[in-house]
């Protein structure tokens, strides 16, 4: 081995098959040396230009679409985050030797995400392979059954690319229930009198943008825990909660809890005796056994944080000095675990003004074959380095440093509130 750096452009150039390499405007940012000779085009007309721009629709038949399917697979592309494999395409390339004059050509495009720091979409690869020998038909009569074959097999390449943008738009519409669904569930919440917060929400990849994962903000105002009385209370109930199952099922369920629970935070006596309730109702859904919940009381008043938990993660408190405090003194187990009702225990934690507290669901924090201590761990050092941020940026912050760039395989609520 040696330890000369190596040349990742030469190498890049030197590579075997087409590929090249565009920004999310779709314009031409590199391609290798074999995608510049097999598309007869040269560097200066392919780099800094459009898709469009270096390939234009051949004059001789304007009804070709090849570029529009490629230009729409790398957007899918883009929007998704996944590669998009494509049905061979054709596209006529004008004769290096003949101006004018168009060669008729079919290509295999392969489409795929470069990722940046933030986990956007940030570059995208088309590597596409030169397949017009084995559409078109050469030679004698042996090769005429050949011909009759590779037609057929093209034929049904474009069919099945048919079927798939069929589905693609079915697959769109039921997002676009599925978004409206979590959008009446899930409603962005609005501002907490003077304090400042912020929700993120992530559903486990391949969900429908939908999942079991709730969160919920509530002012708790007129009598009740704490002797605090009408407009003089300022006191705010936060919580998450995570119904097992993933899917329009799992977020059925979880418009039934979360809705319980918000009701129940309004007219308890303490989070412990909400979660009670909740307890009792998740008995009477059917799939809400073993979901987990935590709910915590915010007294700015007193500078005290109550809160009781549900078979849940514990939230963060994180004081002024970045000193970071799991909440984990009233922890029982999942909802409906109790053969009979019991009261659930709760505790207290003081705070002063400018600390911070975080909820979280167990998608932030659990990864396959690691001890989730591991998980809690490296939520509290990420908390810790960016505890001086704002909610938002915060919220943001934590999602980087803690999902995997490609996507988590659990859902992931997460609540950051400015104390």
């Amino acid at each position: 081995m040696t330890d000369r750096p190596i040349d990742y452009a030469g190498v890049f150039r030197a590579l075997p098959g087409m590929v090249a390499v565009l920004t999310p405007d779709l314009v031409f940012v590199d391609a290798n040396e074999e995608f510049l000779r097999m598309s007869g085009r040269d560097r200066e007309r392919t780099i800094g230009r459009s898709l469009y721009d270096t390939f234009p629709v051949s004059p001789n038949d304007p009804q070709q679409n090849g570029v529009r399917t490629l230009a729409a697979s790398l957007r899918r592309v883009l929007e998704t985050g996944e590669r998009d494999t494509m049905a061979p395409q054709r596209y006529d390339v004008e004769s290096a030797e003949r101006s004018g004059e168009w060669e008729e050509h079919y290509w295999s495009p392969v489409n795929a995400p470069v990722f940046g720091p933030d986990g956007t979409v940030e570059l995208l690869v088309l590597r596409a392979e030169e397949i017009t020998e084995l559409i078109r038909a050469r030679g004698g009569p042996v090769r005429g059954r050949t011909r009759v074959l590779e037609a057929e097999l093209y034929a049904r390449a474009r069919e099945l690319q048919q079927v798939n943008e069929q589905l693609r738009a079915a697959h769109a519409r039921e997002r676009e229930v599925a978004l409206a669904l979590q959008e009446a569930m899930l409603p962005a919440p609005g501002p907490i009198g003077p304090h400042r917060s912020a929700v993120r929400y992530r559903p486990a990849i391949g969900a429908l943008n939908v999942c079991g994962d709730w969160y919920d903000l509530v002012t708790l105002d007129g009598d009740g825990y704490g002797g605090v009385t009408g407009a003089a209370a300022d006191r705010i109930g936060v919580a998450v909660g995570d119904v097992v199952g993933h899917g329009l099922a799992a977020a059925g369920v979880m418009g039934q809890l979360r809705s319980a629970l918000s009701a129940a935070s309004r007219v308890a006596d303490g989070p412990a005796q909400a979660l009670d309730v909740l307890d009792l109702y998740a008995r009477s859904v059917e799939g809400a056994e073993n979901s987990t919940a935590v709910e915590t009381w915010i007294d700015f008043g007193r500078g005290v944080i109550t809160y009781s938990s549900a078979g849940h993660p514990p939230p963060v408190l994180v004081h002024t000095d970045g000193t970071v405090e799991f909440l984990d003194r009233a922890t029982d187990p999942p909802l409906g675990a109790y053969l009979a009702h019991g009261t659930r225990p709760q505790a207290e934690a003081a705070f002063t003004p400018g600390g911070t507290l975080v909820l979280y669901t167990d998608g932030l924090i659990e990864r396959r074959h690691e001890d989730i201590d591991a998980g809690l761990d490296r939520l509290a050092e990420a908390v810790r380095r960016n505890h001086t941020s704002p909610p938002e940026t915060l919220a943001d912050a934590l999602l980087l440093d803690m999902l995997p760039v490609g996507g988590a395989t659990d859902d992931t609520a997460l609540i950051v509130l400015g104390l």
